[in-house]
């Protein structure tokens, strides 16, 4: 049926027309904008996951930078103690030099002193945007991701980096009681908390064996004693008196010529004496004419013994761990020397670190060494007394400053030939810190660029990510484009000819 007050064939081609409309409106959107999803309108789901991911983007963006100043922050502190470790290697061949004793070591020990003076000047000078990464033991924070859970909550993860302390401090003393500490082999008392000190106090003739020598009756006798892998052999002869195997035992060991080690007899019994510093003397006998005896204190098996060094030793508990802030200080016959522990340092560190400070103040006949327990991995500080008689104790205390990592650089001397000596053991131990530092700082700035490596790809993803979910496709938006014209000419004709219907009814009343 016709009708000419209601034209459905034009309206049905006019929302057609206008459908067609509206979605050209949305692919001209598309390709304004270059989005498919540009607000909340067009999909609510799809965008808010978008914005959470660029959110993140733009935090990560914050982040590569935070890496940025860090890596050059670390890099410096790194060549800073690439440097150091030239310059304390070329110290260490001033001192090897200075052991000879016709070298000019006043001239020596002016250059030592320039290239120390370098040395703080490189230590001074390492900073970037004012954080010097050689000085001081505060632990550095380096922002480096953020971590979110599927809950939706963000957390900030960061790279610790440590400090490495290349100063020349001596830090400061705690002066709080460590009541609560056990350094020591032995727990110490709670009022006065002291390291645990092995033996006592020998006077500098040394530690000694004595072997108690019988007469022999029989001949073809084979007596033998061993001194550090040297052996020395006696076969009778017929009846033999006690003092004279002894003063033959005596006369074979002096002959030996062994560092440190020498023997005498005064009826028949001979005594072998161990002076040396560090190093003990085993002593081992075969025969039954021969028997150690118990002097000093020592007492000796029926078949070998050690004879100790004549230094004494403090020795640290295997399983201690000092705290930054902890203070150990040596007595010595009324003088005290003192070592501050810095952060994750270990027992190792404390007893060189005393080491140094000892052989700072040059005390005439007293020498030092850093020994380990090859059973129990302990560290001790052995100190030789060549005078003797001088109380040795250690006292513990919390709360103090750490020393500097390069602790007893300017104390070098090599203007005596204990300080020479001193000197080339200390230098090593400062080397080894800046090694050590060097490393670290490495190793960190290595993490830190991958890190960053790490975060500029993980954004890249991200925006990958976001895009495939908003953007708009170009190739399929074209195409839909130029459908949609098609469509939009057609829809323009078919609501004409429906325009047109009523115009054919008139033909009708004509």
């Amino acid at each position: 049926m016709s009708s000419i007050l209601t034209n459905n064939s034009a309206m049905v081609a006019l929302q057609t027309l206008k459908g067609i409309n509206k979605n050209m409106g949305q692919i001209q959107n598309e390709i304004s904008t270059g989005k498919s999803v540009a607000n909340a309108k067009d999909n609510a789901a799809v965008w808010a996951i978008s914005k959470v991911m660029e959110s993140d983007v733009k935090g990560f963006s914050g982040i590569s930078d935070s890496l940025s100043l860090g890596s050059s922050t670390i890099s410096v502190a790194r060549q800073a103690a690439e440097t150091t470790t030239d310059l304390l290697t070329e110290i260490k061949g001033k001192i090897v030099a200075a052991q000879e004793g016709n070298v000019d070591r006043e001239k020596i020990q002016a250059d030592i002193s320039a290239l120390r003076d370098q040395i703080k000047s490189v230590t001074g000078a390492a900073q970037f945007n004012g954080l010097n990464m050689v000085k001081g033991t505060d632990d550095v924070s380096i922002l480096s991701s953020l971590d979110r859970s599927g809950s939706g909550a963000v957390a900030a993860s960061q790279i610790t980096v440590n400090r490495q302390d290349l100063s020349t401090s001596a830090g400061k003393v705690g002066n709080t009681a460590a009541a609560t500490i056990s350094y020591g082999s032995i727990a110490p008392p709670a009022a006065a908390p002291t390291a645990a000190i092995t033996g006592n106090t020998t006077a500098a003739a040394g530690k000694n064996a004595t072997i108690a020598v019988s007469a022999a009756t029989a001949t073809g006798n084979n007596y033998s004693i061993n001194i550090n892998g040297s052996s020395i052999n006696y076969t009778t002869d017929g009846v033999v008196a006690d003092s004279d195997m002894a003063d033959f035992f005596a006369g074979a060991v002096n002959a030996l010529g062994l560092e440190g080690v020498s023997a005498s007899a005064s009826a028949g019994t001979l005594t072998i004496s161990n002076t040396n510093a560090f190093e003990a003397m085993e002593v081992s006998v075969q025969g039954s004419q021969l028997a150690y005896g118990d002097v000093n204190g020592f007492a000796h098996s029926t078949t070998n013994s050690v004879v100790e060094q004549r230094a004494e030793t403090i020795d640290f508990s295997a399983t201690a761990v000092p705290q930054n802030g902890d203070s150990f200080t040596v007595g010595i016959a009324g003088k005290s020397y003192s070592y501050t522990a810095g952060k994750g340092e270990s027992m190792e560190d404390v007893a060189r670190g005393l080491k140094t400070a000892i052989d700072s103040e040059a005390t005439p006949g007293i020498k030092t060494a850093v020994q380990q327990d090859k059973t129990t991995g302990a560290w001790s500080l052995a100190v030789d007394d060549a005078t003797g008689g001088r109380a040795l104790s250690l006292t513990v205390t919390s709360g103090g400053e750490a020393s500097g990592g390069l602790f007893g650089l300017d104390a070098i001397d090599v203007t005596t030939d204990d300080g020479a000596k001193a000197a080339l053991s200390n230098i090593e131990t400062m080397i080894s810190t800046s090694i050590d530092a060097a490393a670290s700082f490495g190793s960190a700035q290595k993490r830190i660029d991958i890190q960053s490596d790490f975060v500029s790809n993980l954004s890249d993803a991200l925006k990958s990510g976001i895009g495939s979910m908003v953007d708009a496709d170009m190739e399929e938006t074209s195409a839909r484009l130029q459908a949609l014209q098609v469509q939009q000419q057609l829809g323009v004709q078919a609501l004409s000819i429906a325009n047109q219907s009523p115009q054919s009814i008139l033909s009708l009343f004509r």
